[in-house]
């Protein structure tokens, strides 16, 4: 323990549930806008033809696939790398499909950076799991 940190900050971060939520927050949002698609499928397909995704069913069956298993990996903290991974690259797809602020001017574009950039800091907090979760399996061995 360092000693510059609060000890009410260190026994929130060493509390086990605090990884738990922190793991439900980074990836909630996926986990809904999975069971959203799923719950409207002919929604999903026309979100992925808006964007261009062609064939648009198969890649709402794969966005769909991988907004439900990405968190469930995380989730259970297993195989957290690849759900990361999954969710990571997926999101960074996405930024640069739905986000493409250098196409764009004026108020389209200042609202298109903030997402591209907001994108990449989730995709930097998947990386983050993936780190903290080996950590944790090389502590354990």
């Amino acid at each position: 323990m360092s000693l510059d940190n609060p000890r009410v900050v260190v026994t929130i971060l060493d509390w086990p549930g605090t990884a738990f939520i922190a793991r439900l927050a980074l990836t909630g949002p996926y986990l809904l806008g999975g069971i959203m698609k799923l719950a409207d499928w002919q929604g999903a397909v026309a979100e992925q033809a808006h964007f261009g995704m062609q064939p648009a069913a198969l890649f709402a069956a794969a966005t769909i696939a991988v907004e439900l298993i990405g968190p469930v990996l995380i989730l259970t903290n297993r195989l957290v790398w690849l759900g990361s991974g999954m969710l990571g690259v997926f999101t960074l797809l996405a930024a640069i499909v739905a986000n493409a602020f250098w196409t764009m001017q004026g108020q389209d574009r200042f609202m298109a950076t903030n997402a591209f950039f907001e994108h990449l800091g989730l995709v930097g907090g998947f990386a983050l799991a993936a780190i903290l979760s080996l950590r944790r399996m090389r502590e354990r061995a």
